[in-house]
C-alpha cells in the first residue's frame, strides 16, 4: 500500500474512532464491546492472511518482543478508552490522545541514544501542560467522575506513546498484518481476563447502533487501522507519524458535536485549543526555525553577491 494512502486511512479512522468508541459502550459493557471488537478483527486478519498468502506469522524471540511491546498500547490503552468513554465527550478523547507527541518526546529523553529535546519542544510540552490543567480544572468544577476519566485517558495515552516507542526501539521488521495479529493475540487473553473480572453480562449487551460501531472499529479501527498505523511506522519519521494527532482531534470534534450533539464546555474546548497549539509548537518549531535560518542565510549571500 502506497504510504500517502495508508497515512489517510489512518487519520481518518482514528478521527472517527472516538465517536464509534462511544456508541459501542453506550449500553454500559466497555469492556465486552473492546473485547468482541478485538476479536473480530482478530479472525478477520486471519482470514486476510490465509487469503493473501503473504507469509506466516513469525515466533521467533525478536518477533515475539515486538508483539509483547505492543500490548501496553492495544490492550492497556483500549481498555482506559473505553471506560472513559462513559463519561467524556468523544472529542475529548482524541484530543486527549494529541498528548502523544508531546508524551512520547518526554519519555525518549529518559531513553539512551534519544535525540535531546529543543527550545521549541519544551514549549510545546510547557503549552501542553497547561492545555490539560484547563481541561482538568473544568473537569473538578463539574465533578469527580469526568476528573477520573480524564486521568484514565491520560494514563492511556502514555500507554500508547511508550507502545509505539518499544515496538519501533525492537525493530523486528515484521509485516504490518503480522504485527497487528500478534498484538492482538497476545492482547485478547488480557481482555477475557479484564471481561470476566469487570462482572459485565456474558451476552454483551449492544444498540443498533452500538453493534455497527463495534463491526467498524473492528475492521477499520483495529484491522485496518493497526495495519496502516504499523506500516507508516516502519517507513516515516516518528514526528511525521504524530501529525496525525494534530489532525484527528479538530475532526472528531466536529464529529462529535453534528452528530452525537456534544456540546463540550467553553474550558474544555480553550484546553483543547491550548493542547492543538502546543502540538503545532512541538512538531513545527523546529520545521519553522530551519526554514527562517535558511531565509537569512539566502539573504546573506543575496547582499554579498551585491
Amino acid at each position: 500500500m502506497p504510504t500517502g494512502a495508508a497515512y489517510l486511512i489512518v487519520v481518518l479512522v482514528w478521527a472517527t474512532t472516538p465517536l464509534a468508541i462511544k456508541w459501542s459502550a453506550e449500553a454500559g459493557a466497555p469492556v465486552g464491546s473492546v473485547m468482541l471488537r478485538m476479536l473480530i478483527a482478530f479472525l478477520a486478519g486471519l482470514l486476510v492472511m490465509a487469503v493473501l498468502q503473504r507469509g506466516a506469522m513469525r515466533y521467533d524471540r525478536a518477533a515475539l518482543a515486538s508483539y509483547a511491546a505492543a500490548v501496553p498500547g492495544v490492550f492497556g490503552a483500549m481498555a482506559l478508552s473505553y471506560h472513559a468513554s462513559m463519561t467524556l465527550p468523544s472529542g475529548m478523547l482524541s484530543v486527549m490522545f494529541g498528548m502523544a507527541p508531546l508524551i512520547s518526546g518526554l519519555i525518549l529523553q529518559a531513553l539512551p541514544g534519544a535525540v535531546r529535546l529543543r527550545r521549541w519542544h519544551w514549549i510545546g510540552c510547557a503549552l501542553g501542560v497547561v492545555g490539560l490543567a484547563v481541561v482538568f480544572a473544568d473537569s473538578l468544577a463539574l465533578g469527580g467522575d469526568q476528573l477520573g476519566a480524564l486521568a484514565m485517558m491520560l494514563a492511556a495515552v502514555t500507554l500508547f506513546s511508550g507502545s509505539g516507542i518499544a515496538v519501533q526501539r525492537v525493530a523486528a521488521g515484521l509485516r504490518p498484518l503480522q504485527q497487528t495479529l500478534g498484538a492482538l493475540a497476545l492482547s485478547l487473553p488480557c481482555f477475557l481476563m479484564l471481561w470476566l473480572a469487570s462482572g459485565e453480562p456474558a451476552a454483551v449487551p449492544l444498540t443498533t447502533r452500538g453493534l455497527w460501531a463495534v463491526f467498524y472499529l473492528a475492521l477499520f479501527g483495529s484491522l485496518l487501522g493497526f495495519l496502516c498505523y504499523f506500516l507508516i511506522l516502519s517507513r516515516l519519521p516518528a514526528a511525521t507519524v504524530a501529525l496525525v494527532t494534530l489532525i484527528t482531534p479538530i475532526l472528531a470534534l466536529g464529529l462529535g458535536m453534528t452528530l452525537n450533539q456534544e456540546q463540550p464546555s467553553a474550558s474544555m474546548l480553550a484546553g483543547a485549543g491550548l493542547i492543538l497549539v502546543a502540538l503545532g509548537a512541538y512538531l513545527f518549531g523546529d520545521r519553522l526555525t530551519r526554514l527562517k535560518a535558511a531565509g537569512e542565510a539566502a539573504r546573506a549571500d543575496l547582499e554579498q553577491r551585491r
